[in-house]
């Protein structure tokens, strides 16, 4: 009876922690129009969230794309289809591999900062404050930040496949010897618009998870150093589930 009672205490809480969720979500996107009006901030949110995040993006493109290029060369070759290491470096970066791992990616860096920066502005009550000066804090704190990382995430995302796929030719072209010409013309001969649109909703819905999330914990984080330190932690293992669920749901819908 103990486990079963702790089973379903456990069951009560992950179902009161979705409502919540879902809650603010909802209260989010209602303030979010709104947040247009202050076009400034989100601009600074996109500059904090993907300029700030370019390096780690490009250099982990880069290498991804060579580790695909050896990888899916090795591969080819037991085939004899080397001529289509393109092909299938491109499909693989825009449609599953861009989208994914940026987001992880994004999570790590982009995902915890806002969260520390939001659950410190709750330690020091400075949530508090604009709520005692009839400011939402989650019209003018939460909505751009919220904004910008759904905008940013995209764009990171196709950086990413680009470096990706310019790795992946830095290693199949000038070390294995594929011919250029095959490699970039079955690219573009393959891939249609629906595989960019594909990557595309992906990296918008994956944007859309991380960035709810991570102001979720942020606004609702204990005011303490340790509660910012698990917020911060809870955003990144839980964004990382959402990300790698959402991710087979989309595709098995995108397919």
């Amino acid at each position: 009876m103990s486990i079963a009672n702790e089973l379903l205490i456990n069951a009560r809480e992950m179902c009161s922690k979705a409502g919540r969720f879902t809650f603010f979500t909802l209260r989010l996107l209602r303030v979010t129009p709104a947040a247009f009006k202050r076009i400034g901030l989100i601009w600074a949110q996109i500059y904090n969230t993907g300029a700030l995040s370019l390096v780690i993006i490009m250099l982990s493109g880069l290498f991804v794309g060579m580790v695909l290029g050896l990888q899916g060369y090795d591969l080819l070759r037991r085939f004899g289809s080397t001529e289509s290491l393109g092909v299938a470096v491109g499909l693989a970066l825009i449609k599953e591999l861009g989208p994914v791992v940026t987001a992880l990616l994004f999570a790590g860096r982009a995902g915890t900062a806002l969260t520390s920066e939001i659950g410190l502005m709750q330690a020091t009550d400075q949530l508090a404050a604009m709520e005692m000066m009839a400011v939402d804090p989650v019209r003018r704190i939460c909505a751009p930040r919220f904004i910008g990382g759904i905008i940013a995430l995209p764009l990171l995302a196709a950086i990413f496949s680009m470096i990706g796929i310019y790795g992946a030719q830095l290693v199949g072209v000038t070390l294995m010897g594929v011919d250029a010409g095959q490699f970039w013309s079955q690219m573009r001969g393959a891939m249609s618009i629906n595989d960019v649109v594909q990557g595309i909703v992906k990296s918008a819905v994956f944007g859309f998870a991380c960035t709810s999330i991570a102001v979720y914990e942020g606004y609702h984080a204990l005011p303490t150093a340790e509660g910012v330190g698990r917020a911060t932690t809870r955003t990144v293992v839980n964004s990382s589930v959402a990300i790698l669920i959402l991710d087979y749901m989309l595709t098995a819908v995108l397919l």
